[in-house]
């Protein structure tokens, strides 16, 4: 039964907030994710996480995700983002786009399998692991090819909360450019804000909205995506436009849009226009990041560290390349803002 795995997710996710309640410096949702990872090596803990709580974790990994996303959307208010400017916003986009295209192409270039490629790219150009399950539904990426996607993304975010601090005075950056660095190339949102709240609340400010700005292009990648994926099958089908009958495979196209995606933007339009109480926007916070926990934990339990050891270095190489190339961008982008 799908309820044992999610109420190992949910006690995951406890014990991920004890962790980040200890040492705030280590995000929530890095916590979680970590901590599935961690437990999907233990030996002894494997045939529960591939029998009974399999079919839990997975739900958690896929449609508490795709729920979770949908309040992501509360995050976001267009007046924020229009308050940034033309330049940083134009600049904010071009970096999502250049990581995005940049990564997919050295991904096959070097021959990752299947979906990894295209999951890689997504969680460092977008907004880290929770981009990778949004897009992972979109594709039907199997658990093998979701799980290495997610250990790089949350090993090189991490390794951003440690490494930018460092170059923060040496680069000459003032507080602000240093918000808007960290926001334009750090991957999940938990991470910006661990690394970009020692420069104090105006970079933190700075920090969040610029990354909400990527986080809002995860809508429109995942929507090209979908629409590539529909010809590829209708393709596949040999469908040409036709009506295709129920069933085929031309008929299980996905849509245009996930319904995950327009709910997203549906809340985002919320936020914008609507005026919420902040009690309201304070539970939807809430449940929002108790949802992602849960489904980053199931997620992290699917990566096996041994098998990415063995055959994980061009993954791993790819993942590096784009962590530099999106660091680069972004401070490149500070620069001529």
């Amino acid at each position: 039964m799908w309820m044992w795995g999610v109420a190992a997710a949910a006690c995951a996710t406890l014990v991920a907030w004890g962790v980040h309640a200890a040492v705030p410096a280590v995000p929530l949702l890095t916590a979680a994710v970590v901590l599935g990872i961690v437990v999907g090596q233990l030996p002894g803990v494997r045939p529960a996480l591939t029998g009974p709580l399999k079919p839990g974790l997975s739900l958690a990994a896929k449609r508490l995700m795709r729920l979770g996303v949908v309040l992501l959307g509360l995050k976001l208010s267009l007046v924020d983002i229009a308050g940034l400017g033309w330049l940083t916003i134009s600049t904010t986009v071009l970096i999502v786009l250049l990581t995005f295209f940049g990564t997919l192409w050295l991904g096959r270039r070097v021959g990752l399998p299947g979906n990894q490629p295209l999951l890689i790219a997504t969680g460092f150009a977008v907004c880290g692991a929770s981009a990778i399950g949004a897009m992972s539904g979109v594709v039907k990426a199997k658990d093998e090819e979701t799980a290495t996607p997610v250990a790089l993304v949350t090993l090189c975010g991490t390794l951003a909360i440690g490494v930018l601090p460092l170059l923060w005075h040496p680069l000459g950056l003032t507080d602000l450019q240093f918000g808007h660095w960290v926001g334009a190339g750090v991957h999940d949102v938990g991470q910006v804000v661990a690394t970009a709240q020692i420069a104090g609340s105006a970079a933190l400010a700075v920090a969040v909205v610029v990354k909400l700005t990527r986080v809002l292009m995860l809508a429109p990648l995942v929507a090209g995506v979908a629409v590539y994926e529909r010809r590829r099958v209708a393709v596949a089908a040999g469908g040409h436009g036709t009506v295709d009958p129920v069933g085929s495979p031309a008929a299980r196209r996905p849509p245009v849009v996930p319904l995950f995606v327009a709910g997203f933007l549906a809340m985002v339009l919320v936020r914008t226009f609507v005026p919420l109480p902040a009690t309201v926007l304070d539970i939807a916070d809430l449940l929002q990041t108790v949802l992602l926990a849960m489904a980053l934990f199931g997620l992290g339990t699917s990566v096996r560290l041994a098998s990415l050891l063995r055959t994980g270095g061009r993954a791993l190489g790819v993942g590096l390349a784009s962590w530099l190339l999106i660091a680069v961008l972004a401070l490149a982008a500070v620069a001529v803002s």
